[in-house]
């Protein structure tokens, strides 16, 4: 690193669990965020910020005016323009060194496998079951770890699905495909702003420690937080053995 890296990672390098190596770890590393809405705007921000060398940015809507409630990285300026294009933009303000891969089309199982299999690390922060088994079954094909979030009105969870450990589910494992779910969105139900950037902090912080190989996973733990009382608790989430989309791959 020159002197201005050294100079902009400073409050990361200081710190006895990163320092040098972890902040090379994070140049090296290419990070998958699927959804660059509530979830991945303050994702895709600390990511650039902490210097994560490649960020792909998955997203085919627009900016809307409704959007900019919670998606701190767009401005009234960006409505009507490509989200994945107004994000890179601000996310090049903040930290030209890094690069920045748009994909402004929706992506299903052929475009996620190959996209997942060049990560470091995926962060999944779309906002519909579909996509979310679509990613995951791209991260179990390329084992690659995955973040996963929520948030909807005052609700939100946190997971990390790493099919590398063993004990690991995946997000199928907790929730099936096919299962009878109910599927809400924040254009009909609402969503507490907040809430929104806490879960996709988190997330980047669950991704950052999974590339720099600190701390503890969150791999086998399903967190959730009511934002109206602040309170969060976490289950336990035991792989399924018989799960017909990581089984297979564990043997």
């Amino acid at each position: 690193m020159d002197d201005s890296q050294l100079l902009r990672y400073s409050r990361h390098i200081l710190l006895d669990e990163l320092g040098p190596d972890a902040q090379a770890r994070f140049a090296a590393a290419h990070a998958l965020i699927v959804g660059v809405g509530g979830l991945g705007a303050p994702a895709a921000q600390f990511l650039a910020a902490a210097g994560i060398g490649r960020i792909t940015l998955c997203d085919a809507d627009d900016v809307d005016l409704t959007n900019l409630q919670r998606q701190i990285l767009f401005a009234t300026a960006d409505v009507g323009a490509r989200k994945v294009v107004a994000a890179a933009a601000r996310l090049a303000a903040v930290n030209p060194e890094i690069a920045i891969v748009r994909v402004d089309t929706r992506v299903g199982d052929d475009e996620l496998v190959p996209l997942a299999q060049s990560a470091t690390i995926v962060l999944d922060c779309s906002d519909n079951f579909a996509t979310r088994h679509a990613v995951n079954r791209a991260c179990v094909a390329a084992r690659v770890p995955l973040v996963s979030g929520a948030a909807i009105r005052f609700d939100g969870q946190l997971a990390v699905f790493d099919v590398r450990d063993p004990a690991s589910p995946c997000y199928h494992c907790l929730f099936g495909e096919g299962d009878e779910l109910e599927e809400t969105r924040c254009a009909t139900m609402g969503v507490f702003a907040p809430l929104v950037g806490i879960i996709g902090t988190a997330e980047a912080a669950e991704a950052l420690k999974l590339v720099a190989g600190i701390g503890e996973s969150m791999a086998g733990r399903l967190a959730m937080i009511d934002a109206l009382s602040m309170r969060w608790r976490e289950v336990r989430v035991p792989r399924d053995p018989e799960c017909p989309v990581c089984a297979p791959l564990r043997g």
